[in-house]
């Protein structure tokens, strides 16, 4: 990894918000890393396998300054009521305890990362990682105030979880050079990020939190 030589605060870009930096009452929260969304999954995702790399180096951040990270994962009972073959839009996908629903095995997550299982009724469907889960429990625990979401879909999942992430009160930053779409329309991926920014969530890139990911 190299670090830019940006001084913490300075993440900032012409024509854009001041990006806040990472500190001790932030969280970095890696959405849905899962080899179901990943190319060759059953929902995989155009162009995610190209972005482990930069994620690493975003986990790697966190955790070498000693800031929480913590993991989202779809964990589907059989038979889920998002599945098609039950009437839901989805085909058989992140059932628990299957390889589908693993985190994917490049990614380098710290030991003890705490990973936070969505989606285990099988009646109800949740996009966002606080539905029917302890996430904001677990973050008001560690006196977590600003979250920087990564991960998969970015019009689903990722969208979902800062809108309820903005809602709750936290301060939000989306990495947007570490999230794909689905894309189920052109143009769905752009929107979630408008619909993002219009909750009050901030865009960063690397450069923004110091990373420099020309050598990734």
């Amino acid at each position: 990894m190299k670090l830019a030589k940006t001084q913490p605060g300075t993440g900032t870009r012409l024509g854009r918000r001041a990006v806040p930096q990472p500190d001790r009452q932030s969280a970095l929260v890696v959405v849905d890393l899962q080899n179901d969304f990943f190319p060759g999954g059953a929902l995989g995702v155009q162009g995610a396998n190209e972005m482990i790399p930069l994620v690493n180096e975003y986990i790697r951040l966190f955790h070498t300054r000693g800031f929480p990270v913590m993991a989202t994962r779809d964990w589907h009972p059989p038979g889920h009521c998002s599945f098609t073959e039950q009437g839901g839009p989805w085909p058989v996908h992140c059932v628990q305890g299957s390889r589908g629903a693993q985190l994917h095995s490049d990614l380098v997550m710290p030991p003890g990362t705490l990973v936070i299982s969505k989606g285990t009724d099988p009646k109800k469907d949740a996009y966002s990682g606080f539905e029917g889960t302890s996430l904001k429990d677990r973050f008001e625990d560690l006196g977590v105030k600003t979250l920087f979401v990564l991960g998969l879909a970015t019009d689903y999942c990722v969208k979902h979880t800062v809108l309820d992430a903005c809602k709750k009160g936290f301060r939000v930053v989306v990495i947007e050079d570490a999230i794909r779409g689905v894309e189920a329309q052109a143009g769905d991926s752009e929107k979630a990020l408008q619909d993002m920014q219009a909750s009050g969530a901030i865009k960063a890139t690397a450069e923004d939190l110091g990373i420099d990911p020309s050598g990734l």
